[in-house]
């Protein structure tokens, strides 16, 4: 097995001077998608076989409102009928050899390189990422089923043996540290069973591709419902299907059922026959679960990863030009639909007015429009919800505070929900400081020692990514000891918040962001989805 390497499709294209092949790639593959992929009516799969519900789900593009296509309205029914699919081969697929797992989860990694740039077309076109963003989120869906591959074969299995020595005397009573014969002890990491995978819109590949891998890859079998309520992405979903089927998984061993949360979800969180839930989402929604599920007396494992409100602290001592770089991308690509964007800024008032002046002439230059065109930066909201939401912080913006740029929707001709990345400056005891709002909102304060910033970044329930720009040790030591989050960053240009790659940073939320404190993207992950069992046998 060759050892992991990061896909980073764009940065090769680039390194190698065929950014024009990329595009080309890219444009070509939209094409293709837009004449031969949507406007289809699509089916559940359940084990192996496709399902037809009684009413179906109409999909469109939030690019333009066209059609993606027709999908089931499955009901609880149809999660149970998954369940017991996912429940009849997983002990066959949970008794496979972990090395023959991990060689159909590299099948699944090459078959997502084939087909990259149709997937990311198909992407961008479902939920409004651009080229280089969706793009780079097959290239992470790869990097899981590759990571995890090599971490399942690292660890053989999760696996280990022992002996403990036989003594020559007995003494014919049992107890701790009695003489006895020699035991030959096998500890081994073994599945729950069945896995109820719930995604979310933004990240509908990777996000997806790597819980679910982390599922299979493990044993376990796995019910998969893509988003289906209000933010609808349930053609990647299908085409994750068509990645894990052709490269071999069992029928049954993923099951693919599309359907609104208060049936489908509800259904996965409530049957005592499905032993975990891998959730990425809000986290009312993630408790909800959870509460739920013990108030009905079930002992169901939960892997969430439940949202984030993610401060950067610009100090005086940073390079304004990289804070506003990392800032500015981490705030307001994909629209700011991101859990790990940034969404609070606290700046050092000696540096305020040169961070913001610069901050408002980096937003002037991002082009917004249709995210299938190479030039554009933004694109628009997911949907009706999100732009209400945008406007409602905007107008409670203007009560409690000021607007310092943006809060307008823009006109496009296009059809989507288009606005403007914004600026707003409130005080921080205001809810939009505390809110997780999924909109391209920034929110800035100022704060006089160092102190005064950390003691700000951390005032949230949440937990998931941070962000310091300072050349001075002293504060990103105290950044580091001192900052409750998972994901932490220190002068990053590319992101001030965001963009953790898979086997470098691993992907974790503290406090209300997530549960376990492990994350995606590293080598305490699978363990998650497994039990241990501790086996001693006496005698040949």
């Amino acid at each position: 097995m060759a050892a992991f390497r990061n896909e980073f499709t764009y940065r090769r294209y680039l390194d190698e001077g065929k950014e024009d092949e990329f595009d080309r790639l890219f444009d070509e593959a939209a094409l293709l998608v837009r004449n031969e992929v949507l406007r289809k009516r699509f089916p559940m799969l359940i084990g192996g076989k496709e399902v037809f519900a009684a009413e179906e789900l109409t999909e469109n593009s939030p690019i333009d409102g066209s059609l993606v296509g027709r999908f089931q309205k499955g009901t609880r029914e149809n999660a149970r009928q998954a369940v017991d699919a996912a429940l009849a081969a997983s002990a066959a697929w949970g008794g496979t050899d972990y090395r023959e797992r991990v060689k159909v989860m590299l099948a699944a990694a090459e078959l997502f390189r084939k087909r990259k740039f149709e997937i990311a077309a198909i992407l961008s076109i479902e939920n409004g990422k651009t080229r280089h963003e969706s793009v780079g989120e097959v290239d992470e869906a790869i990097d899981f089923l590759a990571y995890y591959s090599e971490d399942m074969t690292r660890n053989r299995g999760y696996v280990r043996k022992t002996v403990i020595p036989g003594t020559s005397r007995d003494v014919g009573a049992g107890f701790q540290g009695a003489p006895g014969n020699a035991e030959k002890v096998t500890i081994a990491m073994k599945p729950y069973g069945v896995f109820g995978v719930i995604a979310p819109f933004n990240f509908p590949i990777s996000i997806s591709t790597g819980m679910c891998t982390g599922a299979l890859i493990t044993g376990n079998a796995v019910v998969f419902k893509p988003s289906a309520t209000d933010e609808r992405t349930m053609l990647t979903g299908f085409e994750i299907y068509k990645v894990f089927r052709d490269a071999g998984l069992p029928d049954g061993v993923f099951n693919y059922v599309t359907g609104p949360g208060s049936e489908v979800g509800e259904e996965l969180v409530e049957n005592r026959k499905v032993s975990g839930i891998a959730f990425t989402g809000s986290r009312a929604t993630g408790m909800g679960m959870i509460s739920k599920a013990y108030d009905l007396g079930l002992q169901k494992v939960f892997v969430l990863e439940m949202g984030g409100k993610n401060p950067a602290i610009v100090s005086r001592y940073a390079k304004i030009s990289e804070a506003v770089d990392g800032i500015a991308s981490s705030a307001f690509g994909y629209c700011g639909q991101k859990c790990s964007a940034c969404s609070r800024v606290y700046v050092q008032e000696s540096v305020m007015g040169e961070f913001l002046d610069a901050l408002i002439g980096k937003l002037k230059s991002m082009r917004i429009g249709d995210p299938l065109k190479k030039e554009v930066y933004i694109g628009p909201l997911i949907g009706a919800k999100a732009l209400e939401k945008y406007r409602a912080s905007v107008e409670e913006a203007k009560r409690s505070g000021r607007v310092a740029y943006g809060g307008n929707v823009v006109e496009t001709g296009l059809g989507g929900a288009y606005v403007e990345p914004t600026i707003i400056e409130i005080a921080q005891d205001n809810r939009l400081m505390h809110e997780e709002l999924f909109v391209p909102i920034v929110a800035v304060n100022t704060f006089r020692k160092f102190e005064e910033a950390l003691e700000k970044a951390n005032d949230v329930e949440f937990g998931l990514t941070a962000g310091l720009y300072s050349g001075n040790r002293k504060e990103i030591r105290a950044f580091a000891s001192g900052i409750k989050a998972g994901t932490v960053y220190v002068n990053r240009k590319s992101g001030a918040t965001t963009g953790a790659i898979v086997g470098a940073h691993t992907f974790v939320g503290w406090k209300g962001s997530g549960l376990t404190g492990k994350g995606t993207g590293s080598r305490f992950y699978l363990q998650q989805f497994l039990r241990e069992q501790s086996l001693a046998v006496v005698g040949k």
